[in-house]
């Protein structure tokens, strides 16, 4: 197997003179009456929910927000990223744990739940917080794969000969500094039984910037095939700036992928749903899965039931043509896949 090659020709960024998508990151907006009055709605009367905000801050890109409609307080961006009271109300069937990652633990920030593959949680860190995510409450403190180096993790893995995929997720596994990736992608390079890199994130539609020279490079010089899993909930998510960062990704030979969350006020319709998967389409990036809400605590108010998606989904199948119809899945704690829907 061929180790990572060093990014020897990008520096790598010092404090003092950050990479232009770590200098964005630190200008996020964290106050929802900032983001509230930027967007013309500071007198809305949107329900904000302070004690929703402190268990789980706002985090959201300014640019990200460059896309949400004025004056709009239904705005499908930001209702996914908004803390409201609706967050505060115990709801029964839904926990801190959704989708049994805790259960799965099998060595310091990797995840086995599926037969051949294995999931290390990067870092908790992301760029934008969605209220709906189904690790909003995990312990990352102590459950990173970087601890130490990632040495428990790639030891985890070479352990187990069975595991020929690997999938980065976190948080967000490009909320770290490319320096770092290469140092954890020269570690799994040492596993011989390693075919498939698997990334899971959000940054290249939130914070397009991330996809700069250094990340371009890390890809290409990776051993693997490499499948990178985007997350886009609307076709608002995209623009030119998202489609300039999706021809880099394609040109350092990855597939790209879309996942997307079934989300009530967000994409409950079939129109909404066809315009995201045409929309991701154009952009390079084919539509992958639709999930139904993992059943996290603080969700409850985005959730859509089984039936009403069902239907959905075959309207949809009844206009698209079938190659850009996501699956509609539920991961549930346990099953050896996500289920069909």
């Amino acid at each position: 197997m061929i180790p990572a090659a060093p990014l020897a020709l990008h520096p790598a960024p010092t404090a003092a003179t950050p990479a232009r998508w770590q200098a964005l990151w630190r200008d996020a907006i964290r106050d929802p009456r900032e983001l509230l009055a930027l967007l013309g709605l500071d007198g809305a009367g949107l329900a904000i929910s302070d004690a929703a905000a402190a268990q789980f801050p706002l985090r959201v890109p300014r640019g990200f927000v460059a896309r949400m409609r004025h004056g709009d307080p239904n705005d499908p961006l930001l209702r996914q990223v908004l803390p409201l009271d609706d967050e505060m109300r115990p709801m029964p069937g839904f926990s801190l744990d959704a989708v049994g990652d805790g259960a799965a633990k099998a060595g310091a920030g990797v995840i086995r739940k599926y037969r051949g593959r294995a999931l290390l949680i990067a870092t908790g860190s992301c760029a934008v917080h969605c209220r709906y995510c189904f690790r909003r409450h995990f312990p990352y403190a102590e459950e990173t794969a970087a601890a130490a180096g990632w040495r428990e993790a790639v030891a985890a893995i070479a352990a187990d000969p069975d595991i020929d995929e690997v999938i980065l997720s976190g948080g967000d596994p490009w909320s770290l500094a490319t320096p770092k990736l290469a140092e954890l992608s020269h570690a799994l390079a040492q596993v011989g039984h390693i075919k498939r890199l698997r990334i899971h994130t959000r940054l290249p539609v939130v914070l397009p910037e991330r996809v700069d020279a250094a990340l371009t490079q890390w890809l290409r010089a990776l051993p693997w095939p490499v499948a990178i899993v985007l997350h886009a909930n609307h076709a608002n998510e995209f623009d030119a700036d998202v489609d300039a960062a999706m021809q880099r990704l394609r040109a350092s030979g990855a597939t790209l992928l879309n996942q997307a969350v079934l989300l009530r006020g967000i994409n409950d319709s079939v129109e909404a749903l066809a315009a995201l998967s045409e929309r991701s389409y154009a952009a390079g990036v084919l539509p992958y899965y639709l999930h139904q809400l993992d059943r996290v605590q603080g969700s409850a108010h985005f959730e859509i039931d089984d039936a009403a998606a069902r239907a959905l989904h075959r309207r949809l199948a009844a206009r698209i043509s079938g190659y850009l119809v996501p699956k509609l899945v539920r991961e549930v704690a346990g099953d050896p896949g996500k289920r069909p829907l």
